[in-house]
This record gives C-alpha cells, sequence and structure tokens, in this order.
C-alpha cells in the first residue's frame, strides 16, 4: 500500500491538528504553573481536560476554578478557542496569508467542514469567521458583565463568553451557572451565544447577508433568499429548541410537581433545551433531573446542532434527512424531501450511515463503561446506574458536557472511553469513516443479488 496515500489523505489533517494540539495542552496543564498552590494534577486528568476542552465539550474530572491557577485558565480558555474555530480552518488561514494561496486539496478538505460544498472564498470566509467570532465573544462578555452587575468580572466574563460560544460549557464555578438560574437576562446572553455558536459559520453568515440585504442599502437589487441549507438549519434548531423546551418542562412539571414555580421550571427548560444540544452548561442539578427529563436530554444531545459549527452530535441535518427518510418510507416514496427540496441519494446515504454508526459507537461505549465502572458490584448496588452511564456516554460523543456526576468518580479505563469519544464526536464518525474508506482498495465487480426475509 501507498504509504503516501495513507498519511497524507486530506480527512487526516484535522485528525493529526487536534490530537497534537491535546497532547500539548495535556502537557501544558500538568506543569506547576497551571496549577494553583499545592495542587498536582495526572498526566490522565490533564489529557482529559484538554481533550475536553480542545473537543468544546466541558466535561471535567477537576474543578476548574480552583484546581487551575489564571494561567492554567488561560490554558483552558486557549484551547477552546482553537477547538470551537477549527484547527483545520486555523490552518488554512494561515496558509492563506502566509503564501496568499491554498491547494485544491486543502479548500475541499474545509469547503467539507465548514460549508455544505466545496465552492467557495477561502481568505475571506476564514476572516469573516475569525472576525466575527472576536466581536460575539467580546460584545457576549461585555453583556454578561452588564446582566450580572458586575458579579462576573472581565476575565470572567470573557471565558463564559468564549465557552458559551465555542459551546465548550466550561464553567468557573462548581456549580455551572445554577446561581443564575432565575436570571432571564444571563440565560438570554448566554442562550443567544450558545445559539449563535451552534448554527454554524456558514448559516451565520447567510442570515447576516440576507439581513443586510433587506434592510441595507442593498436592498434595491434583486431579492436574495436564505439558502436550503440554512433554511434547513434554522427551522430545524427553532423546533428542536420549542420541542426540546416543552419536553423537559412536561418531564420536570408532571415529575416533581409543586417543587418550582412554571415560570423556573419553563426557563430552565429553555436553557437545558438548547444548552444540552450543545453547550453543556446548566442551571439545574442534572442528577436530581427525573428519568423522562434525562430520556429528552439524551435525545437531543444525541442530535445536537449544525455542521461546520461548535457543536458535536450528528447534527441537525442529518436528523432532518432520517426523517425525510422515514416519512418517505412510510408513504413509498422514492424522496426524502426536506422542505421543497429532495435530498440526494448520496446526503441520505452518508445520514443513514453516521446514525447508524453514531448507535453502534454509543451502545459499544455503554457496554464497556458498564465493564469499568461497575465490575464486581452486586446487581443490588446500583451506582452508577444505567441511565448514568448512557447520559455520560452521550454527551460526550456529542460533545455536549452534561453529567450526572459521574466524570469525576470514573476509573482512569472509563476516562480514556469518555476521551475517545470526545475526540471522535468533535470530529464526526464519518470522518473517521472517510479515512478508512479512502484507505480501502474499491472493489471492481458486483456479486449477485437475492431478496432476503426481513421482518
Amino acid at each position: 500500500m501507498n504509504l503516501r496515500r495513507i498519511y497524507f489523505q486530506p480527512l487526516l489533517f484535522p485528525i493529526f491538528f487536534f490530537g497534537l494540539t491535546i497532547l500539548a495542552g495535556g502537557a501544558l496543564l500538568c506543569l506547576p504553573i497551571c496549577l494553583r498552590t499545592g495542587q498536582v494534577l495526572s498526566w490522565t486528568d490533564a489529557l482529559f481536560t484538554a481533550c475536553s476542552a480542545t473537543c468544546v465539550t466541558g466535561l471535567v474530572v477537576v474543578d476548574t476554578g480552583t484546581v487551575f491557577s489564571s494561567f492554567g485558565q488561560g490554558v483552558i480558555l486557549a484551547l477552546i478557542q482553537i477547538g470551537g474555530l477549527g484547527i483545520m480552518s486555523l490552518a488554512s488561514l494561515a496558509l492563506y496569508l502566509f503564501r496568499q494561496r491554498v491547494t485544491l486539496t486543502d479548500r475541499i478538505a474545509v469547503g467539507q467542514n465548514l460549508l455544505q460544498d466545496s465552492s467557495f472564498h477561502l481568505g475571506r470566509f476564514l476572516l469573516k469567521i475569525v472576525v466575527g467570532t472576536f466581536v460575539i465573544e467580546f460584545a457576549g462578555a461585555f453583556l454578561l458583565q452588564l446582566t450580572t452587575r458586575g458579579a462576573m468580572s472581565l476575565p470572567s466574563a470573557i471565558f463564559h463568553s468564549v465557552s458559551a460560544f465555542c459551546n465548550a460549557g466550561f464553567a468557573l464555578y462548581g456549580d455551572s451557572l445554577t446561581k443564575w438560574a432565575d436570571s432571564v437576562p444571563v440565560n438570554l446572553v448566554i442562550i443567544c451565544l450558545i445559539v449563535l455558536g451552534g448554527i454554524g459559520f456558514f448559516v451565520m453568515t447567510d442570515v447576516v447577508d440576507w439581513a443586510v440585504h433587506r434592510i441595507g442599502p442593498g436592498r434595491k437589487g434583486p431579492h436574495k433568499f436564505l439558502s436550503w441549507y440554512s433554511r434547513v438549519v434554522v427551522r430545524t434548531t427553532l423546533y428542536l429548541i420549542v420541542g426540546g423546551t416543552a419536553a423537559i418542562f412536561i418531564g420536570q412539571w408532571w415529575g416533581q410537581p409543586h417543587q418550582h414555580s412554571i415560570g423556573h421550571v419553563l426557563l430552565t427548560g429553555f436553557f437545558q433545551s438548547v444548552s444540552c444540544r450543545t453547550a453543556g452548561f446548566n442551571t439545574v442539578d442534572i442528577g436530581g433531573l427525573t428519568d423522562v427529563t434525562l430520556l429528552f436530554m439524551m435525545a437531543l444531545m444525541f442530535i445536537g446542532a449544525a455542521p461546520g459549527s461548535c457543536a458535536g452530535g450528528i447534527k441537525v441535518t442529518t436528523f432532518r434527512i432520517v426523517l425525510a427518510f422515514l416519512h418517505a418510507e412510510l408513504l413509498g416514496r422514492d424522496q426524502a424531501v426536506v422542505g421543497r427540496i429532495a435530498a440526494s441519494r448520496e446526503s441520505v446515504r452518508k445520514a443513514l450511515s453516521l446514525a447508524a454508526f453514531s448507535v453502534l459507537l454509543v451502545c459499544g461505549a455503554v457496554i464497556v463503561l458498564s465493564i469499568s465502572e461497575r465490575w464486581g458490584l452486586p446487581r443490588t448496588q446500583v451506582e452508577p446506574t444505567l441511565l448514568a452511564i448512557g447520559f455520560e456516554v452521550v454527551s460526550a460523543f456529542a460533545t455536549a458536557g452534561l453529567s450526572m456526576g459521574l466524570t469525576p468518580h470514573l476509573s482512569p479505563v472509563g476516562k480514556y472511553v469518555i476521551i475517545t469519544l470526545m475526540f471522535i464526536g468533535r470530529l464526526g464518525p464519518l470522518v473517521f469513516v472517510g479515512v478508512l474508506s479512502t484507505l480501502n482498495k474499491r472493489v471492481a465487480y458486483s456479486r449477485p443479488e437475492s431478496d432476503l426475509l426481513i421482518g
């Protein structure tokens, strides 16, 4: 086999970049300068933290605010920012600035991650990403300082703004954002940052261009419409937010009646509906939620947000195509129609493959963690429960960052399982499947086909 073909596949670039960044981040976090006086961090915990930050997940085995020094928190913030923007897009931007040109291979590789196609002006788009990201993050930090009335210092506000926009879920408080559970302004600022970071860079620029065209100086030109891709992402995101809010509200209000006011349950349901799909912040104790609520949240985490965004999961477009495929099968139609346009057969194939591979990956990880975390425990001992293990696995795969409290108590084997899930979940299972498929030789013949009894 040609070694050049193996080691220089475009799809391998993000794997190498993310892997090296995680290793470098883990090595830095082990240094005494990154830790508060008297604190010691093992290599496994440092690697776990670096992977969680770079993969913008938010699962933590140690408390970020009390274990790490200001310098260590800065390292974590840098890893979050790198992971949020995407190392591949940063590398391509550096290539563009230093060489003033990007090869076709680089162009296609970045296009497959950031856009629904590969035809775009790379330099202008990447510059727009970087500038827009910093503007949104600093605006979010200003609003957090304003809405918390100075309770968040400027460094703390910047940290949480970057963490929210990059959908990382890292917080400098041991209880995440529960102290602002009833603050509508703080909730809305964090929600807006999460949604903007979760819809994807292409959708953001498309919506901005559409809005400028409608209300700006160019409004007299030809009427501009949002692309089909942007409409699918925006509509599916809105449906999931509204549906998730209703599901979490029902699960909590009927599962734990009269413990909180309707307004409190509705606000926390709204916040968690947005956060659990991408970000990992929480304003309530996740371990204290009802089983029904946790199952709904697992479904939302598994779906995730948009492609090319800071979020993980199978992505909203995959979810929408799978729904369209099932609808077409029920009606006996040949095309999976989303809106007024039918998804291509290749898109349907990729969506079904991604969904199936993700389910198998999650199930396999649940089995491994059930063995590693419950080895030798009698059936009468229920901790950790299967639900807690499943919740942890889905959260890691979807880079959501929520936990029922299992993360700090994971065994070494369990921690490395979660690290692997975060790594695969951030890059996307199809990246790994795509790499394997490109290394395999294509079969130039077909085998005879026959019907098999199904169902």
